[in-house]
């Protein structure tokens, strides 16, 4: 009988089936299920070093932004960077952690050309934070995955491969790096992604960091087993490391896992190891075997104080903690009664949804204050290569539009325009519906005049819609429109163009 290859079941997360290579007598087959843990790395948004006064910048020219504190020379000592402190406390609050009342740093140790000092400087086991989760949104549905830890590390160089030898430039030595470690919960590579999405947009909401991948600001390894469906005990871990974007995540996760599978229904024995991925491939290649914590001799590092943060202190920094995006979004389709779609595009860019609540708090149509904060706004700034610091109008402003359009005295085209103007000049609505003209018209009486007008002018169209062809009635409409320099009410001159043609 021919192999069949694994497919998913319709949940996205169990493997079943079939694998590629193995005759099968018959296609029912033992389920298995993916077991998913991350480590996010993430920059975090200082401008100097972890340890020192070098800037943290992208795109300096390779061993600019170093000094002997980041280089590891002897007789130096650090000090630690009090907005990465911060900033890692804040993280931990935002993501429900303990903090708790004693952290202290640790030297992991072991050699590569990256690493000046043969050791990174990192919290071992005794974190600045513990214990938390994070809500995210994934196929409409609402997954929780807890969160181990965030603990704070510095970055090492990087290491660049040329044709006959290599280069180090250690500009990114020493910068602050936050690695927020999952529990093992994510069971398939759609909830990963999704994950991670919502882990970014958390921390950028925050100003905790940039999250820019392009840059290097993020990246993650990824620990993936497979078990016997409902099976307690996990499989051997294998850890794919240093992702550098999530769509590479979710793609390596839908090759490993099925090669795991397989692996196991040959009989092989999966034993802990690294591997790379190979995103031109489409496969994950073998590293080395998995070291074990025993391995780096993690021992509490002499230069550094332990850290006791005050109650106080982190009371200080709880009061900074931002709205979880996830829960704004929530808060949008409960409270104005826009449409998850909508909520969804203002959840992501904290910016916009800022600008659309000052505007619609209180009035009496919040949607159409987000048709134009959702598609109008960023077109504009797209255009002009700017920001929403930029934008010469108040919220408000866009609220007394809205109120134009929905009072009857501007139809939707003339919106358009006054939009324009608003931004190019900064002046009120009314003030620039004035200066151009652009009332809408809804005098009946001119109304009646300018149908009857279109109406004698297009004898064919009239005599079509007499007969029965209804969609005449919205040429002669459009007739309207064009006479009265799209300045005719458009419902009242619909409603007019048919009464009088069924006189």
């Amino acid at each position: 009988m021919a192999a069949f290859r694994p497919v998913r079941d319709v949940s996205g997360t169990n493997w079943i089936g079939p694998v590629p290579g193995i005759c099968h007598k018959s296609p029912t087959v033992m389920e298995y299920e993916a077991v998913i843990g991350l480590e996010t790395h993430v920059q975090l948004k200082t401008k100097s070093k972890m340890w020192c006064g070098c800037a943290n910048e992208y795109g300096a020219s390779p061993n600019t932004n170093v000094c002997p504190v980041c280089l590891g020379m002897p007789g130096v000592l650090p000090v630690p960077n009090d907005e990465a402190l911060r900033l890692t406390v804040l993280t931990g609050l935002l993501l429900g952690c303990e903090i708790p009342a004693f952290a202290k740093f640790d030297r992991k140790n072991y050699f590569y050309p990256d690493s000046a000092k043969n050791y990174q400087i990192t919290q071992y086991d005794r974190p600045s934070t513990q214990t938390g989760h994070l809500d995210f949104e994934v196929g409409g549905e609402i997954r929780r995955v807890r969160i181990t830890r965030a603990h704070l590390e510095e970055d090492v160089g990087k290491s660049t491969h040329f044709d006959r030898h290599s280069g180090v430039d250690f500009n990114r030595g020493g910068v602050p790096l936050l690695e927020i470690v999952s529990e093992p919960d994510l069971t398939g590579p759609e909830e990963a992604q999704a994950y991670l999405n919502a882990l970014t947009e958390a921390l950028v909401s925050a100003g905790v960091s940039d999250c820019d991948m392009e840059k290097g600001m993020v990246r993650c390894d990824v620990n993936v087993s497979v078990r016997p469906k409902g099976a307690r005990e996990l499989g051997a871990k294998i850890e794919i490391k240093n992702m550098n974007t999530f769509s590479g995540v979710r793609r390596a996760l839908e090759h490993e896992i099925p090669r795991q599978i397989e692996a196991v229904r040959r009989g092989e024995k999966l034993r802990q190891e690294t591997r790379r991925w190979n995103d031109d491939a489409g496969i994950t290649e073998p590293m080395r075997s998995k070291e074990d914590a025993h391995d780096y001799r993690y021992f509490p590092d002499p230069d550094l104080l332990p850290l006791a943060p005050s109650r106080e202190w982190v009371e200080s920094v709880r009061a900074l903690v931002p709205e979880l995006p996830l829960a704004r979004k929530q808060r949008y389709v409960r409270e104005f009664g826009l449409p998850a779609g909508d909520a969804e595009v203002l959840k992501s860019n904290a910016g916009l949804g800022r600008f659309f609540e000052e505007a619609a708090r209180g009035f009496a149509n919040p949607k159409g204050i987000a048709n134009f904060v959702i598609n109008n706004l960023p077109a504009r700034l797209a255009e002009s290569g700017t920001d929403l610091s930029a934008v010469r109008f108040p919220p408000l402003a866009l609220r007394d539009l809205v109120a134009l359009v929905d009072a009857g005295r501007i139809n939707s085209k003339a919106a358009q325009e006054v939009f324009g103007e608003m931004f190019a000049t900064g002046d009120a609505p009314a003030a620039i519906v004035e200066r151009k003209g652009l009332a809408q018209v809804s005098d009946a009486g001119a109304i009646d005049a300018i149908c009857a007008e279109v109406i004698a002018a297009n004898p064919g169209p009239a005599a079509d819609f007499r007969a029965g062809k209804v969609a005449a009635l919205n040429f002669l409409k459009g007739q309207a429109m064009k006479l009265s320099k799209g300045k005719a009410n458009p419902a009242l001159a619909g409603e007019t163009l048919e009464r009088l043609l069924r006189a």
